[in-house]
């Protein structure tokens, strides 16, 4: 198979190196010490296509290729693990409004997310439910011309800041008996209880704990069909561990780019520390992580292009953030005490590589995935 990139692409890849320099690079330290994201940034990212741009054109996309949309994941994973999870936690909402939103819902959440001007987060998890997506216990009552939403959200991305979010819920009505479904909440305009969750990765991703107490959200922001919430949040899943897998592939190759400038200039018993063995042993072995890592997720992404990815992206995101942990573990070693020191990029993509192995889906999950389609036989209860 040929990953080989075409002329236009690694144009696009030197433009989106120099923005991630020029623009992003001068924000990092500044915001993981405070813990914010700057989302000033997302209006430039939308003219690149970062939002959305794998939509046809017609629906406000720009028709980019999936190869193409790798390129540029990795790219963001490389600079900035928490840009890449930001991009991650808007562009599935993006795809699933895409999907299922009618016309008035399109002009109101979706254009001005392919803008880049609104945040959102997507509502799963809670504090019994992970793995699990079926097993939500949030409630939403049909009462008249409304929805009365009760649960608790946690571990939500984005949640502490996003202006609005899709929320899935186990819907009670007349058409719906406890089935899920999705709806568009929006903190504007029913403001709802939001608790940050602090993190030892991906820090500047608002990670969050949301409340719904007899929430009253209006009738009409009912995302698609009552009792379809499993499908269209299955169908957003390949897409995002596509998205982790390459931006795990970034962050690696970073950690093997700094370890081995390192490696070449740190200077032990009269020598640089290249020159010896075991040094040696791990700029080798990072790089065959590397590398099998980004070939696993170009190959997915050429799968997902073809419309059949489930296996590939499981595998595809198994293995990229596995290993992009264990490079920036090496590279760590590597760099010695040096390593340690908060502020250096070494300690923050050895913590935020961490955070790859547990969304969409853990390590475990994936396994089961891969078991499952080589098998036929399901082994998740």
């Amino acid at each position: 198979m040929n990953f080989d990139f075409s002329p236009e692409q690694v144009t696009l890849r030197d433009q989106l190196r120099r923005f991630m320099k020029n623009e992003v690079a001068p924000l990092i330290d500044r915001h993981e010490e405070q813990r914010t994201f700057p989302f000033e940034l997302l209006p430039k990212l939308a003219e690149f296509g970062y939002l959305g741009g794998v939509l046809p054109e017609a629906e406000g996309g720009l028709g980019i290729d999936y190869v193409t949309w790798s390129l540029m994941f990795e790219e963001a994973g490389y600079h900035w693990l928490s840009l890449r999870t930001i991009l991650n936690c808007t562009n599935v909402p993006i795809l699933m409004l895409s999907r299922t939103a009618n016309p008035e819902q399109r002009k109101r959440f979706l254009e001005p997310l392919l803008e880049g001007k609104r945040s959102v987060f997507t509502a799963i998890t809670e504090p019994n439910v992970g793995s699990n997506a079926a097993g939500v216990q949030t409630r939403a009552e049909l009462k008249g011309d409304q929805y009365i939403l009760n649960g608790r959200k946690l571990w939500i991305t984005n949640g502490l800041w996003g202006d609005f979010g899709i929320v899935v819920a186990r819907t009670y009505s007349p058409d719906c008996d406890g089935k899920l479904s999705l709806f568009l909440v929006e903190h504007g305009q029913t403001p709802f209880e939001r608790r940050p969750v602090e993190t030892m990765v991906l820090r500047c991703t608002g990670t969050a704990e949301l409340g719904f107490n007899d929430l009253a959200i209006p009738k009409e922001n009912l995302l698609g069909k009552e009792g379809e919430a499993l499908k269209s949040t299955l169908a957003g899943l390949d897409l995002g561990r596509l998205h982790i897998a390459h931006g795990a592939v970034g962050a690696a190759q970073a950690a093997l780019d700094l370890a081995t400038e390192f490696a070449k200039t740190r200077q032990q018993f009269g020598k640089p520390i290249a020159g010896f063995q075991l040094i040696q042993k791990h700029i080798v072995d990072m790089t065959m992580k590397v590398n099998a890592a980004r070939a696993l997720a170009y190959q997915a992404a050429c799968a997902l292009q073809q419309g059949r990815a489930t296996m590939e992206c499981a595998i595809a995101k198994l293995y990229a953030t596995e290993a992009a942990h264990e490079v920036a573990n090496s590279a760590l070693q590597v760099h010695g005490g040096q390593g340690y020191a908060v502020g250096y990029p070494i300690e923050r993509i050895f913590r935020d590589t961490r955070g790859g192995t547990i969304p969409e889906g853990t390590t475990e999950i994936q396994t089961l995935i891969i078991g499952r389609a080589l098998l036929g036989i399901s082994a998740i209860v």
